[in-house]
C-alpha cells in the first residue's frame, strides 16, 4: 500500500524551518508519512501583505522572542544555533539549488546542509561557492549552482512561489496533507498524526 504523503514547505530564510527540516524525515519515517519537499521564497508572499523585510525585523519584540525560543529549542534539540548576520539570508539561490537538487536522492542531505551552515554555524547562504561546497559533500554535482541561475532555474523558483500563494502559505515552515494547512514547527507532530492516521 502507498504510503501518505505530506508537502513540507520550506523557505531557507526561516529560523523555524531550520527546526523542522532537521527531524522531519525521522519522525516522518516513524509514522510511515512519505514527504514531499518544497523550497520556496517568502519574498513575493511578504511583500503582497505590505511586509518589506521578515516580521521578526518590523516587530523588534516579537524577534526578540524568536531569537530567544530558537536558543532554547535548538538546545533541547542537540542542534548548533549561531545567529546569521545579515537577517534574513539571501535565501533565492539556495532556493533555486534546492529545486535541482531535490531532483536527486541527495536533494533533502542538501537542504539539511544548508541549513546547518546557516543557523548552525552563520553562514551566508547566497555564495555560490559554499553551496557548490554543500551540493558536493553531499554527492551532488556543484554545476547545479550554475544551473540554478538560468532561465528554467528562475522559472522554477518562480512557479514554486506562485503555487505556494496558490495554496494560501503565508509563512514557512507549511505543512500541506490532503489539502488542509499547518503551519509552524509545532504543527508538525500534529500533522503527521493526521496524515498516519
Amino acid at each position: 500500500m502507498a504510503r501518505p504523503k505530506l508537502q513540507f514547505w520550506f523557505e531557507f530564510a526561516s529560523t523555524y524551518s531550520y527546526l523542522s527540516v532537521m527531524r522531519i524525515d525521522t519522525l516522518a519515517a516513524d509514522a510511515g508519512v512519505e514527504v514531499e519537499w518544497h523550497p520556496f521564497w517568502l519574498g513575493p508572499i511578504f511583500k503582497a501583505q505590505g511586509w518589506d523585510s521578515s516580521p521578526f525585523n518590523l516587530y523588534p519584540v516579537k524577534g526578540a522572542y524568536m531569537w530567544r525560543d530558537m536558543e532554547r529549542l535548538c538546545a533541547a534539540r542537540g542542534l548548533p544555533f549561531k545567529r546569521p548576520d545579515p537577517f534574513p539570508q539571501n535565501s533565492v539561490l539556495a532556493a533555486r539549488t534546492a529545486l535541482l537538487a531535490l531532483k536527486h536522492p541527495e536533494g533533502p542531505a542538501f537542504c539539511r546542509a544548508v541549513y546547518a551552515g546557516e543557523f548552525g554555524e552563520g553562514r551566508s547562504i547566497d555564495d555560490p561557492t559554499f553551496l557548490g561546497q554543500l551540493l558536493s559533500s553531499c554527492g551532488l554535482p556543484s554545476a547545479l549552482v550554475e544551473e540554478a541561475n538560468s532561465d528554467a532555474g528562475k522559472q522554477g523558483l518562480r512557479d514554486s512561489v506562485a503555487e505556494a500563494m496558490r495554496l494560501g502559505i503565508f509563512g514557512a515552515p507549511s505543512f500541506i496533507f490532503e489539502g488542509e494547512l499547518f503551519w509552524g514547527d509545532d504543527r508538525l507532530e500534529m500533522t503527521l498524526t493526521r496524515a498516519a492516521a
